[in-house]
Order: structure tokens, then sequence, then C-alpha cells
């Protein structure tokens, strides 16, 4: 059965609680916050519940005459047909009880509760999984924004500013670009910022450079996710999971951006410019890209770009492809024994002359890990010369197509191997003693006999 959700003020009523034990104390810390003038009684009393301030305590069996006056009750001793027997008393005098455990003698039953401020989430399944609710609970919370209650105390407070301010018909518009302007933020509207939205100036909108991590969609960070949820631009490149997209606000603009070897993309001028005229119409932009906005991202010229033109802007780091899809195949880019270092190189040098890392012949004596991007089309030549640098013949090395298995081989044969596996780009390419690791990527439990 669904139990209809509403809610109460509870501040000063009298409420009862029959029961002293590790249950009774639960409802307690439950119901404090909300105000209640709250009584227990029982005969005997744990220590943390009888310490709580504020309390009226009954150190005795719970008598009928407990119920005079009491808005609503709560059972919680440890004895199924006592807790009835006092959920059949308040309902003969009319008082909604609640009693632990016992769907069919409740009137009322606990919600899983999460309170940020003013704000309270309350969650029921009914009484079918307590556990799913609790579940539920951690995962909202993970949702909302750290700013969520200082914004809301805020909104709480510039009620009478806008009431004063406005008629009736358009403070609902107001609250909400309040509301719009505060999340865009990150934190409550200073006066001059509130008066700006209330006389309905032009608002410049912001961006945020949001990696979102390699692979799959989960695999973003909760700030990145929060902020997508709040965006009404997307400004997107390749190779993001399109499960991410669809966790954006239905009505957020989807621009899509990308930049892959081989295929026209926009050019970095063209993504500054499309930046910076969205955030120009007042909108909050996540300009998304794959792995992380600062490791071959460009994230440091878009950045540049949108400080020149006095855009807010900010960047909030993701998993680099780097290091997660080294992972993913099972291969630490760092091991205590293997390798004390990692560099992570581009494969792809437009101001050499041959293309490849100016610095190849360093890299080759290096004894950590080398992690080059973009360089597949490079690999016979990038190979070729780490040997020519001196690098043994027989280094580990790896090849990590992003829609393909990984190939393993010697230095000497990776370019040969990874050709004959038909290898295509994007991938990430790994030499050094760890690249030949194959450790496990996720659990696995032996099948029982």
């Amino acid at each position: 059965m669904a139990y209809f959700p509403f809610f109460a003020d509870i501040e000063d009523l009298p409420v009862l609680i029959i029961g002293g034990g590790t249950v009774a104390l639960r409802k307690a810390e439950v119901l404090l916050p909300y105000g209640p003038r709250l009584t227990v009684a029982a005969p005997e009393i744990l220590p943390e519940l009888a310490g709580i301030p504020g309390l009226t305590l009954l150190r005795r069996p719970f008598q009928p005459e407990d119920l005079e006056g009491i808005a609503f009750a709560v059972a919680a001793t440890s004895d199924r047909e006592e807790n009835r027997r006092i959920g059949a008393l308040c309902r003969q005098r009319g008082i909604p009880v609640n009693a632990v455990d016992d769907r069919e003698a409740c009137d009322f039953i606990f919600p899983s509760l999460l309170r940020r401020g003013p704000m309270t989430v309350a969650i029921s399944t009914g009484g079918a999984s307590p556990t799913a609710a609790s579940t539920l609970k951690r995962q909202i919370a993970e949702l909302l924004p750290s700013c969520l209650e200082a914004v809301l105390l805020d909104l709480d407070a510039s009620r009478p500013q806008v009431k004063a301010a406005l008629p009736p018909e358009k403070r609902p518009a107001a609250f909400a670009a309040l509301y719009r302007r505060s999340m865009e933020l990150g934190r409550p509207l200073t006066e001059a910022e509130r008066a700006s939205v209330l006389e309905g100036r032009k608002q410049t909108g912001c961006v945020w450079l949001v990696g979102a991590g390699c692979g799959d969609a989960d695999l973003i960070t909760l700030r990145g996710l929060n902020l997508l949820r709040q965006s009404q631009a997307v400004v997107y490149d390749d190779l993001i999971d399109p499960e991410l997209l669809r966790l954006a606000p239905f009505d957020a603009e989807m621009i899509y951006v990308g930049k892959r070897s081989g295929r026209h993309s926009a050019k970095q001028e063209e993504i500054c410019k499309i930046l910076i005229d969205q955030a120009r119409q007042g909108k909050q932009v996540v300009r998304l890209k794959g792995g992380d906005p600062f490791v071959f991202g460009r994230g440091g010229e878009e950045l540049l770009a949108l400080q020149e033109a006095g855009i807010p802007c900010g960047e909030v780091p993701g998993i680099s492809s780097a290091i997660a899809v080294p992972a993913a195949a099972g291969i630490p880019v760092t091991h205590r024994r293997l390798s004390r270092s990692i560099h992570i190189v581009t494969g792809h040098t437009a101001d050499t002359a041959n293309c490849l890392p100016e610095d190849l012949p360093k890299l080759a004596a290096l004894h950590g890990t080398l992690v080059f991007l973009m360089g597949l089309e490079q690999l016979p030549r990038l190979a070729q010369g780490l040997l020519d640098a001196g690098k043994a013949p027989e280094t580990p090395a790896a090849v990590l197509p992003a829609h393909s298995a990984p190939v393993r081989a010697p230095l000497s044969e990776i370019a040969e191997q990874a050709r004959q596996a038909g290898a295509v780009s994007p991938a990430v390419i790994v030499v050094g003693e760890t690249a030949a690791m194959e450790l496990p990527t996720s659990v696995t439990f032996p099948e029982e006999a």
C-alpha cells in the first residue's frame, strides 16, 4: 500500500514516545530537529536517550492517562503485542500512532528523511523496504549541490523584499530567476546581484569546463554531474557517453563540436566563440569534455578566451584517459617496484619536423611509464624513435584502442602487432614495465559448487 505524504508543522506539539531503547532513541532523533515537545515513557531508558536536553522522562511503565493531550504517539517498545495495545488505545482517542515494525498497527509511518535547512525530502516505500528508502536517500543526497542550504535560507530571507518590490503576478517568475541565478553562481546572491535580477537586467551567464571522465557515464565527478543537471546549454565533444547528455535538463540546448583525428570538427576559435555567445545570452553553459579538460583537452585555451571576454568561468577535473584507459585494461601506470613515475606525452607534435615529441631521447632514458595520447598514426615512427634513442627492444608496450581489444607486445614489435590487429584511433599507447600487466578490472566471484 502506498502512503500519501504531507508535511506538518509539529513545532511545540506534545508527542509521546513509549519505549526507552534503541528504536525509541532513533525516533526521537528524527523528530527533534522539527521542534516537538517530546515525552518518553518507559521503565528503563537508555542513557543516550535520557541525556537529550528538553525531553520529559517518565521512568515507569506506560499508562493510558499518558495519552491525554498528545498530538501523536510512537509505540516503540520491544513487545509487539504491547505496541498493538497502545495503538488501539490511541485510535480510540483519535490520536495518530506509529507502531514500530508493524504496518498494520500504524496510522502513519516514518519516511526516510533528508534535510537541507528549510528543505526536507521524505522517501517512503510504504514499508516494503526501508533499506531501499535509505539507499535512495543517500543517492539523492549526492545529487544535491553543496550550496543548496545556504541558497534556500537566503531566498527565504529575500521573500519580503520581493513581495515589496513586485506585484503578485510577477513574483513567481522573480523567485524562479533568483533561484536559477543563485545556483548558477553556486552561492547566495549579493544585494547588488539580487537587485539586478529583480530589475530584469540582462544577466551574463557562466561557463564550466567539465571533465566527463573516460568511458562510462558514471565516471564523471559528482560536482560535474550537478553542474550538468543545472545547465542551460551543453557544448560537447566526441567520446562522451550519450547517457550523460540525457542527464542534462530536457530544455538545455545541445551543441556538438566534436574533435577527432581525421574527421571534420569545429575549429578551436569557433568553439570559444560559441561558449562566449552562449554565456552572453545569460545561460549556464557546461563545456563537456572527455577525460580531463587540462590534459591535452585545450581547456587552458578555452578558459583564457573566456577570461579575456569577461565571462565568469571555472573548471571541474575529470579522469584523464591517460590513467583511465590503461586502468580499464588492467595496467597501473605506476607500481612501487616497476614504475615510480608517469610521463604523459602527446604522440603528435605539429611544430616538429617529423611530428614526433621533441624530447624523445630524454623520454627513452626514463625508467617510468610513458603514456602517449593521440599517437596511433605515429606509432611506427614513435616506437622506432624510442628504440633509436636506446630504449630496450624488449620493453613492454601496449596499444589500447577505444573500440577494440588491447594489443600487447615488446616495443620492437608493437607497431606491427597493432597494424595486424586493425587498431584504430582513438587509442592510448603505454610503454614501460607495467604495460605487461593485466590486473583484474572488475570483481568476479567463483561459482559455488
